[in-house]
């Protein structure tokens, strides 16, 4: 399959490894051990499904695409499906800052210091949809509030590059030959505030769903390097007031009109394709003047001021007024945003869904040949005629793609409305700051408010838990909007994969929708109530509802069934965490979970166990079962059936060979050098000598003979891996231990980790 990939000495069979066969031999998704034992059962053919998804998910979009909406603390989503896109939303808007005129100057002496004396401007424009009352109330009544920042509705929310006051015209000509944004401040001068250009920077995009009752709400936010930064002023203007033909509710008929009312105008050309498809897109540019800001946080100074000058006109009592008079004393809204908008309709039709095909994150490597070839693989197997089953349909396709700029967490959806399947991919470690994220050790609750102090609480990865709280609210808010109009989350099965840090934020995501549901009130679970679960998507809940959304507080939707299939986990938590994810897969919460690893990836070794004199006791395990691929070698012999797959709990009872085990172990235990030496002078029967006149029996001379036979041969298989066991060290322990470590130092610790070693790809190449 990838150019690079050596191929197998013989070929064994992926099938043949479990219990009971695990091949889904009608369609309908469940394999026949877990029809017959009522349990879960490890499938292949799902897990090569997720293994192209696990690695598809590091092929990001293209950063200057026009499908990523770009949020203004870091969240980011590319809408990738139109047929997805066309369902949630009804028009995208484009916004291109061209300048903010009339800016104070700099308050923060030590922000000044870093950047300049002027503000750091940004734009950050929000979209509220109609039925936000509150947020509506807020714009229309609040003479004093902080714009966007106030804004508890709106999940859609761009923002422009800061124009730091340190960065002039010239600097900026620089940056942007570095591709950087051309962002510049030009200082105060008599009589005239400063300003923020945005020379030539790339537009910024915002989806809306009810075009004719959005509002649009501006920002001007002075940015800090430490800290979020201060509104500076704000002010909004409704959708349809720059763009009056987005009240029409039939998006196909304004797009008619708008095309014909140009057609008569002259302005686009009926012969020319591409005249008539800008005839679409509306246009608007001109000014807004900022009619908002915030109350001042400060009035010390000012109030001094007032007090000494009221004071040197009319003594006390003017000082008490003059200090009265300044405290009421809110300052002027300075600021006015020359900016251009686009409008473009975005209309409810049904679209032919392209098959998406993975592609996966290695040049080389394809992951949807690779799939193919295995279910040709299960056609054999089966009787003639018979199809093999698939996991997706032809109407498969990727709905979006979510990443987070501080956290670098990322993660790709996509959906099957045919199969009414959902999945969820997340990335792996990628970029530096997925590094970063990887390297801590530090644990936190997994619930946010309980006792970390507490043995028994469940503890994660803060790393971890930190990276995927960035983008899990959102996350779960358009997973929502992925089934189809009329049916529910609890018509489809969710699939969570991953790879590597993905695999290890697959878990922790699933732990949280087995256990609370699909909560988008909040993002991962806490002690504190969180917002009512559909209030991020009310909207597109509400279409066509006049009697309101819901009638009472219903509970958050849980899907129709829940997997999860990971690749190349490292540990996320501790025993009680992975105590609580047992009992949810016990319970039926979790439907199928695995966790499939190459023996020699030292990456799913780690987290480890440890005592720490500041960080205290730090334990570290595996949650679900482990499916362990071994590379198949000649040296091991055997037949055609020779299996390379081991799933933990149904292919043997043997212990895990990945997990760390029992370090310590009686020196007598069977296995151990004393253990067997001891059982080989037992099994010959050797008992006290028997004397006949001072000299020991014949019979007893052929046991001791025996025995020591037995001890020979026992001294002469005498390995390295024996020794400890004297001391008490279990065997596997040591063997494991030393394999880790022989990796280290061979340089194979991280390739085996990588997915055309780790997994599944290596091992199928031969099908």
């Amino acid at each position: 399959v990838g150019g690079d990939l050596p191929a197998p000495a013989r070929r064994p069979s992926l099938l043949v490894p479990l219990r009971a066969s695990s091949v889904d031999t009608d369609g309908d998704g469940t394999s026949a051990a877990s029809k017959s034992e009522g349990a879960q059962s490890f499938d292949l053919t799902t897990a090569m499904f997720c293994g192209a998804l696990a690695f598809d998910a590091y092929a990001e979009p293209a950063a200057n695409s026009t499908r990523w909406e770009r949020g203004s603390r870091g969240m980011n989503v590319a809408f990738l499906s139109p047929a997805y896109t066309r369902s949630l939303y009804a028009g995208l808007v484009q916004f291109t800052p061209l300048r903010c005129v009339d800016l104070p100057d700099e308050e923060d002496t030590a922000e000044a210091v870093m950047t300049g004396g002027g503000v750091d401007a940004y734009l950050s424009v929000g979209i509220v949809e109609g039925q936000w009352e509150e947020d509506v109330r807020v714009l229309e009544k609040e003479a004093y509030h902080n714009g966007v920042r106030d804004l508890r509705g709106c999940a859609h929310v761009g923002r422009s590059a800061t124009a730091w006051s340190n960065v002039n015209k010239n600097k900026a000509k620089a940056n942007m030959k570095k591709g950087e944004s051309g962002a510049y401040h030009i200082p105060s001068g008599w009589g005239k505030g400063g300003q923020a250009v945005w020379e030539d920077d790339q537009p910024f995009y915002l989806y809306v769903q009810d075009p004719s009752e959005a509002r649009l709400v501006f920002s001007v936010i002075d940015d800090d390097m430490i800290g979020e930064g201060d509104v500076i002023g704000s002010a909004s203007r409704r959708l349809t007031d720059l763009f009056p033909e987005a009240k029409e509710k039939d998006s196909v008929q304004m797009m008619k009109n708008l095309v014909l009312q140009k057609i008569k105008s002259g302005e686009i050309d009926v012969k020319n394709g591409m005249d008539l498809a800008k005839g679409v897109v509306q246009e608007w540019e001109g000014d807004v003047k900022l009619t908002n800001k915030p109350r001042k946080k400060d009035k010390k100074g000012q109030i001094t001021t007032a007090a000494i000058a009221g004071a040197a006109v009319a003594g006390p009592v003017g000082a008490a007024v003059g200090g009265l008079m300044a405290s009421m004393y809110e300052g002027d809204v300075r600021g006015k945003i020359d900016l251009k908008l686009r409008y473009l309709p975005i209309p409810n039709v049904s679209v032919e869904r392209e098959k998406y095909r993975p592609k996966g994150g290695l040049p080389g490597l394809n992951w949807s040949d690779l799939y193919e070839r295995h279910l040709d693989e299960v056609r054999a197997t089966l009787p003639p005629g018979a199809p093999a089953p698939r996991i997706e349909a032809d109407d498969a396709e990727f709905c979006f793609f979510v990443n987070h700029d501080e956290t670098g967490c990322a993660c790709a959806v996509y959906r099957s409305l045919e199969k009414k399947m959902i999945v969820i991919s997340f990335r792996g470690t990628c970029v530096p700051k997925d590094i970063v994220t990887d390297a801590s050790i530090v644990q936190e609750a997994w619930v946010e408010g309980e006792d970390v102090k507490d043995e028994g609480v469940a503890k994660v990865h803060a790393g971890f838990r930190n990276s995927l709280n960035s983008i899990v609210r959102r996350l779960k808010e358009l997973v929502l909007a992925a089934v189809a109009p009329g049916e529910d989350l609890s018509d489809y099965d969710v699939l969570v994969t991953g790879h590597s840090l993905g695999a290890a934020l697959a878990t922790l995501f699933t732990a949280d929708i087995a256990e609370y549901g699909m909560d988008a009130g909040r993002s991962l679970p806490q002690l504190e109530p969180g917002e009512p679960w559909w209030s991020g998507l009310a909207s597109a809940f509400n279409k066509g509802n006049n009697g309101g959304i819901f009638s009472g507080p219903p509970p958050p939707p849980r899907p129709k069934s829940l997997k999860m299939y990971n690749f190349g986990s490292p540990r996320v938590g501790n025993d009680a965490f992975v105590a609580k994810f047992q009992s949810l897969m016990d319970d039926g919460s979790i439907d199928e979970a695995y966790r499939i690893v190459n023996g020699e990836d030292i990456v799913t070794r780690g987290p480890r166990t440890m005592n720490g004199a500041f960080l205290g006791k730090i334990s570290y395990e595996h949650a679900a079962p482990t499916v362990l691929i071994n590379p198949p070698s000649e040296e091991e012999g055997g037949e055609d059936d020779q299996s390379v797959l081991w799933v933990e709990g149904e292919s043997s009872d043997r212990d895990c060979p990945v997990r760390d085990g029992v370090a310590l172990t009686s020196p007598l235990a069977e296995g151990n050098l004393l253990g067997d030496l001891v059982k080989s002078v037992q099994e010959a029967g050797v008992e006290a000598p028997k004397s006949i006149d001072g000299l020991p029996s014949v019979f007893d001379l052929g046991k001791i003979t025996a025995a020591a036979q037995k001890v020979g041969g026992r001294l002469q298989s005498l390995t390295a891996d024996d020794l400890p066991t004297v001391l008490g060290i279990d065997k596997k322990y040591t063997e494991r231990e030393v394999r880790m470590i022989q990796s280290i130092f061979s340089g194979q610790a991280l390739s085996h980790h990588m997915e055309d070693e780790c997994e599944l790809p290596h091992y199928c190449g031969s099908f």
